[in-house]
């Protein structure tokens, strides 16, 4: 396993698949929020939502100490040789901030979706052998059975799984082994009225319900087809989100680090669909976790 400096993703991080927007009108607020985000504390910006790394370069060019990670690049979208080289150079701009979080999608949104092991571990090979490669160091990969995880930890950094509960937390440190890095992303809804909070998560989640790679791993888990119906149950809702105020996001937090997590990505939602960076959120939460500001 390649040796892993963990204190570069530090404690905290945020997730977002709003940060590589499509509108060019919005890549100025963008590039404001990461920076705020890297004065706030925050360890690691996740730029979510399957980008690319050409979407990802103005995010690393707006900060100045916070780690940037893809969460993640799909390996079926973006030919290997191809990101070597780009992440070289991200790697240069970033001074060593960027890395490369690599995952398989799902099949229902990929063509020719195929042997998705066989497939990363020949990606992994690729930019092994790319004439800049990405070394293990600097790169994490989407894991969520035991045979990818074992993968991440032989061959990456560690893993960055989505959508998991504490109890898969645990079961992916044991897998992992003691030294790789494992962080686990978790979805956030700041609002005290259960039932609103609720609301906004069952609107996330309802796409996620339909993809095989989560709901095989959430069955695992031991939850049931019922708790998938009508956008999941109370309860895979309150195994999945931190639901409430930040004294309880607090709380869920330290759930996940106490399973085993060494860095915890937070997606942050807000009720207003029409607002994408909930700025107010990730200040609340960073005040909240006690995170130390950069100047």
């Amino acid at each position: 396993m390649p040796s892993v400096n963990h204190a570069r993703f530090g404690r905290i991080g945020i997730w977002s698949s709003a940060l590589h927007p499509s509108d060019p009108d919005a890549r100025a607020a963008v590039s404001a929020a990461v920076a705020e985000l890297d004065a706030l504390g925050y360890g690691t910006i996740w730029v979510g939502g399957s980008p690319s790394l050409d979407q990802v370069a103005p995010v690393v060019e707006a900060t100045r100490h916070i780690t940037v990670a893809t969460g993640i690049l799909s390996v079926w979208e973006h030919r290997a040789q191809a990101v070597a080289e780009q992440a070289a150079r991200l790697q240069q701009d970033a001074a060593g901030r960027f890395v490369l979080g690599l995952g398989v999608s799902h099949d229902s949104s990929t063509p020719n979706y195929a042997r998705p092991y066989s497939t990363m571990v020949e990606y992994l090979d690729a930019l092994d052998a790319a004439a800049a490669p990405v070394p293990a160091s600097g790169r994490v990969l989407a894991a969520l059975g035991p045979k990818m995880l074992k993968l991440a930890a032989k061959r990456a950094a560690g893993a960055h799984p989505y959508l998991v509960t504490v109890e898969h937390t645990a079961e992916a440190r044991a897998v992992l082994g003691p030294d790789a890095l494992l962080a686990p992303e978790l979805t956030v809804v700041l609002d005290t009225d259960i039932v609103a909070a609720r609301a906004v998560a069952r609107g996330m989640i309802s796409m996620y319900l339909q993809l095989p790679n989560y709901t095989d791993n959430l069955l695992r888990l031991g939850f049931t087809e019922g708790d998938f119906a009508d956008g999941g149950s109370d309860r895979l809702l309150a195994a999945l989100f931190a639901l409430g105020d930040a004294d309880t996001v607090r709380a869920r937090v330290e759930e996940y680090l106490d399973a085993g997590a060494d860095h915890l990505a937070l997606q942050v939602l807000s009720g207003d669909r029409r607002r994408h960076l909930p700025l107010t959120e990730w200040r609340a939460l960073a005040e909240s976790l006690e995170l130390t500001p950069r100047s």
